[in-house]
C-alpha cells in the first residue's frame, strides 16, 4: 500500500516534467482508437453495396497498418520508460542507499506503469471516441454517403482492441523497467548525472573528407531516383539507393559532429559570445549517441513528409481527376472483327463464338440481348478506333527507337497503335467539351495524356519521324503530342492514339466500337437500376456467343476512386501521424534526458552571474539545433523522394502536389513545433529545480 502511495506521489509531482511523455501516450492512444473505430463509424452510414466493400477493404487494410503501428508505439513507449528511469537515477540511488531493495523500486516503477497505462488510456480513449465523430463525418464526406441517421457511437471493438495492443506494450515496459533496476548499480544512480561523454575532437581533415564523400554517395542517390527510376529492373536496383540514402545521412551527421564544433571556436567572435561556447559543449558532449538518434529522426522526417504529400497529392488529383476525364455518363467498349487476331484474343479469354461473332457495334450487341441502350440515353455518339500490324510503336518512333529503348526497357514496342479518324475523335470532343482539331491527307498527330509516354512520344515527334499507314506516308502535324483522351477514367491513362485523315482509314482494320452518351435521368437510384439491368445481361446464355459490351460509368469510376482516395488518405495519414509523432516524442525525450544529465551545469551558471534570460535563451538554442538538424536534411531528401513519388504516381496527375506540400508543412510545423515548445518549456523546468 505504501509503494503504491508512493507512486501516486511521484506521478503527481513529475506530471508538468513529463509533458511530453504523456502527451504521447494519450495521443497515441487516441489515434488508434480513430482510425480502428472507422468501421464502426460507417455502420450508420447508406452507402451503395460496391462502395461498402470498398470500405470494408479500407478497413481490412488499416487493421494491418494497426500491427504495425503498434511495434513502433511500443518502441516508443519502452523508449521513453527509459528517459523515466534515467531521469529518477538520484531518486533511485537515495531508495537504495535508505535500505529499500531493488525489488521494491521495481514495484514502484510497475504501479507506476500501471497508473500511467490507466490514465493515459481513459483520457486517449475519450479523446478518441470525441475525435472519432468528426472523423465519421470526413468519411461520410468523401463517400457522399446519407447522413440522417447520423448518431454518437462508441466503437467497443475498438476500445478493446486499443485496450489490448496497449495493455501489451505496457507489459513489456514492466518487464523493461524490471530489467533496468536490476542492472544498477548505486555509484551509477548517484553520481550518472554527473558524467558525459568525453568530447573526442575528431580528424577535421577525415571529417572533410567524409563529408564530401556522403554527398556524393547522396547525389548519386539522388540522380538514380529521379533519372534511372525506368532502368530499375530488380529489387536489389531499387534497394541500393535506399540503403546508399541512409548510410549517407548518418556519415552526414556523423561529419558534421565533429566539425561543427571545430568551425565554431574558429569564429573567436561567435563562439565567446554569450553562451555560444557553452551551448556547442553542451551539443557536443553526448554527440556519439546523438549521430544515430538524429539519423534515425531525419529518415522518419523523411518518410513523414514524402507519405503525407504523396497520399494527399493522389487524393486531390484523383478527386480533380474525375470532372476533367469522365464528363459523360457512360461508356460502352466492344472489341469488333476479333477472327483477324484470333490467337491474340483467345489468349485474353474469349471463346470461339465470341470471337466469330465480334462485328456488331456496342449499340447492335445491346439489341442482340433485346435491350435498347438507346432509349435511356438523352444524347450519345458512335466511334471506332482501328490498329494494324503494320503500325507499331516500334514504327512510330523510327529512327528515335533504339535510344527510346535504351531508356525504357520495360516498355512493349510491338503493341499494335490506336488509331482514329480525325472526324471521330473530333466528335468526342465535342461531346467531352475539348479542343477539336483538323489534318490534311497527309498528316497525322497524337493525342496523349500520360505524361511519361508524352515525353517518349514527343521525341520522336521532335525529330519529324513519318509514318507508313494503309498505304500512305504522313507527316507529324504538331511537333509534340496534344492533350486528349477517349476512355472515360479517374486517371491520365492515355498513352497515345495516332489521328490521322478520314480518307486514309482501312475500315477492315476496325478493331473497337465506342457508344458514349449521358441518361436522360440525373437520379443516382434511377441509374443504378439501370447499370444493374445491364450488369444482368451478361447472366444470359447469349452472352457466351455474343460478347457484352464492356461499361465504363461516370458513377463507377467515382465510386472507385472516392474508396481508393480514401483508402489512400487514411493509411497515409495513420502512418503519416505516427511517424511524425515518434521521431518528434524521441527527439523531445532525448532533450529532455540532456537537461536532466545537465542541470547541475545551469545551477554552476547561475551562481557566477548568468542571468535567467541568457540561460533560457542558452536552453533554447541548444534544443533548437537539435529539431532544426535532422529536419534541414529531410526536407532535402524530401525534395527528390517527392520528385521520384511524382514520376511513380504520375498516372493520377500531379497538379495537386503544391497544395499538398503546403497542408504538410502546415501539419508538421504544428506537430513539431509543438513538441519543441513542449520540451523547451519542460527542460525549463527541469533546469530551475534545486535539490
Amino acid at each position: 500500500m505504501m509503494l503504491c502511495s508512493l507512486s501516486l506521489k511521484n506521478i503527481k509531482k513529475s506530471i508538468k516534467d513529463y509533458a511530453i511523455y504523456f502527451f504521447t501516450l494519450i495521443l497515441g492512444v487516441a489515434i488508434f482508437y480513430v482510425f480502428n473505430a472507422l468501421e464502426s463509424q460507417t455502420v450508420m452510414m447508406q452507402v451503395s453495396s460496391s462502395t461498402q466493400e470498398l470500405i470494408d477493404l479500407m478497413m481490412t487494410m488499416l487493421s494491418s497498418v494497426s500491427v504495425f503501428v503498434s511495434f513502433i508505439l511500443g518502441f516508443l513507449i519502452i523508449y521513453a520508460s527509459r528517459f523515466l528511469i534515467k531521469r529518477r537515477n538520484k531518486e533511485f540511488g537515495i531508495y537504495l542507499t535508505l535500505g529499500m531493495s531493488k525489488r521494491k523500486i521495481s514495484m514502484i516503477l510497475f504501479f507506476e506503469t500501471l497508473f500511467i497505462g490507466i490514465l493515459s488510456l481513459v483520457v486517449g480513449l475519450g479523446i478518441g471516441v470525441i475525435l472519432s465523430q468528426f472523423m465519421s463525418l470526413v468519411v461520410a464526406n468523401m463517400f457522399e454517403a446519407n447522413l440522417t441517421k447520423f448518431a454518437f457511437v462508441f466503437s467497443k471493438q475498438a476500445c478493446i482492441k486499443t485496450i489490448i495492443y496497449f495493455s501489451i506494450m505496457y507489459l513489456f515496459v514492466m518487464i523493461f523497467n524490471t530489467f533496468s533496476v536490476s542492472k544498477c548499480k548505486l555509484i551509477d544512480l548517484l553520481y550518472g548525472s554527473k558524467k558525459s561523454e568525453a568530447i573526442k575532437l575528431k580528424n577535421p581533415l577525415l571529417c572533410i573528407i567524409v563529408f564530401i564523400g556522403a554527398v556524393i554517395i547522396l547525389g548519386r542517390a539522388y540522380y538514380i531516383v529521379t533519372n534511372e527510376f525506368t532502368t530499375l529492373q530488380e529489387v536489389q536496383d531499387i534497394i541500393k539507393p535506399i540503403i546508399m540514402g541512409v548510410l549517407s545521412t548518418f556519415l552526414i551527421f556523423w561529419s558534421l559532429s565533429g566539425l561543427l564544433l571545430r568551425v565554431c571556436k574558429s569564429i573567436k567572435s561567435y563562439y565567446y559570445k554569450g553562451l555560444n561556447s557553452f551551448t556547442l559543449r553542451q551539443f557536443s558532449s553526448k554527440i556519439n549517441t546523438t549521430v544515430v538518434s538524429t539519423t534515425v529522426i531525419c529518415l522518419m522526417l523523411f518518410i513523414t513528409i514524402c507519405l503525407l504529400s504523396s497520399c494527399l497529392t493522389m487524393k486531390n488529383s484523383m478527386n480533380a481527376n474525375i470532372k476533367e476525364l469522365a464528363p459523360a455518363d457512360v461508356m460502352f467498349t466492344v472489341n469488333m472483327n476479333m477472327d483477324k487476331y484470333h490467337d491474340n484474343y483467345r489468349h485474353y479469354g474469349y471463346n470461339d463464338s465470341q470471337i466469330q461473332n465480334s462485328h456488331y457495334t456496342s449499340k447492335e450487341m445491346f439489341e442482340l440481348f433485346d435491350f435498347d441502350i438507346t432509349s435511356y440515353l438523352k444524347d450519345y455518339i458512335e466511334v471506332n478506333t482501328y490498329a494494324t500490324p503494320d503500325l507499331t510503336m516500334n514504327h512510330t518512333l523510327g529512327s528515335k527507337l533504339d535510344s527510346v529503348r535504351t531508356n525504357f526497357p520495360f516498355l512493349n514496342y510491338d503493341t499494335m497503335e490506336s488509331i482514329m479518324k480525325i472526324s471521330d475523335y473530333n466528335k468526342v470532343a465535342k461531346f467531352y467539351g475539348t479542343e477539336e482539331y483538323s489534318l490534311n491527307s497527309d498528316e497525322y498527330m497524337i493525342i496523349a495524356d500520360f505524361k511519361s509516354m508524352v515525353n517518349i512520344r514527343n521525341i520522336a515527334l521532335e525529330n519529324g519521324e513519318v509514318i507508313n499507314l494503309f498505304g500512305h506516308t504522313l507527316k507529324p502535324k504538331y511537333e509534340e503530342c496534344q492533350d486528349g483522351f477517349l476512355e472515360m477514367s479517374s486517371n491520365h491513362i492515355n498513352s497515345g492514339i495516332i489521328l490521322v485523315a478520314d480518307d486514309i482509314v482501312n475500315e477492315e482494320y476496325l478493331v473497337q466500337n465506342y457508344l458514349i452518351g449521358n441518361y436522360k435521368t440525373s437520379n443516382k437510384e434511377e441509374i443504378m437500376k439501370i447499370e444493374n439491368n445491364i450488369n444482368a445481361l451478361g447472366k444470359e446464355e447469349k452472352a457466351n456467343i455474343y460478347l457484352l459490351p464492356s461499361g465504363s460509368t461516370k458513377l463507377s469510376i467515382k465510386e472507385a476512386t472516392t474508396g481508393l482516395s480514401a483508402m489512400v488518405t487514411f493509411i497515409g495519414l495513420y502512418l503519416g501521424v505516427i511517424f511524425l509523432i515518434s521521431s518528434t516524442a524521441i527527439l523531445g525525450l532525448k532533450e529532455l534526458s540532456e537537461s536532466s544529465d545537465n542541470k547541475e551545469r545551469f545551477i554552476i551558471l547561475r551562481k557566477i552571474g548568468t542571468d535567467e534570460k541568457m540561460i533560457n535563451r542558452a536552453l533554447f538554442r541548444q534544443i533548437a539545433i537539435f529539431f532544426m538538424l535532422p529536419l534541414l536534411l529531410a526536407i532535402i531528401h524530401s525534395v527528390f523522394g517527392l520528385m521520384f513519388a511524382m514520376d511513380i504516381l504520375e498516372v493520377f496527375g500531379n497538379e495537386q502536389l503544391l497544395p499538398s506540400i503546403i497542408m504538410t508543412a502546415i501539419f508538421i510545423v504544428f506537430i513539431y513545433g509543438g513538441y519543441f515548445l513542449i520540451t523547451y518549456y519542460s527542460s525549463k523546468n527541469i533546469i530551475k529545480e534545486k535539490y
